[in-house]
């Protein structure tokens, strides 16, 4: 693995796993008072994007850092919309 390799699935494991406590704070809590609907409709349109991108130029870690992103933007999306 390179470097450019390496650095790159580190950036893609960190900006992914930063979704993580949000998840997990709105899965206990039901609570997306403080989100933005608009925000993350728009982030999650741009991370599905990321993922057709990465499926376009064979690249497997953007492919599995925007998949497993858009799986916990739409947990934190579907919280949102079903305790409006």
């Amino acid at each position: 693995m390179t470097l450019t390799s390496l650095i790159g699935f580190m950036a893609a494991t960190l900006t992914t796993v930063s979704f993580l406590p949000q998840v997990i704070q709105v899965w206990k809590t039901k609570s997306t008072k403080d989100i933005s609907l608009g925000m993350f409709s728009i982030f999650s349109s741009g991370v599905f994007l990321w993922l057709v991108y990465g499926i376009l130029i064979e690249d497997w870690a953007v492919f599995m850092a925007n998949s497993i992103t858009l799986i916990l933007a739409s947990i934190i999306l579907t919280f949102k919309l079903k305790y409006k």
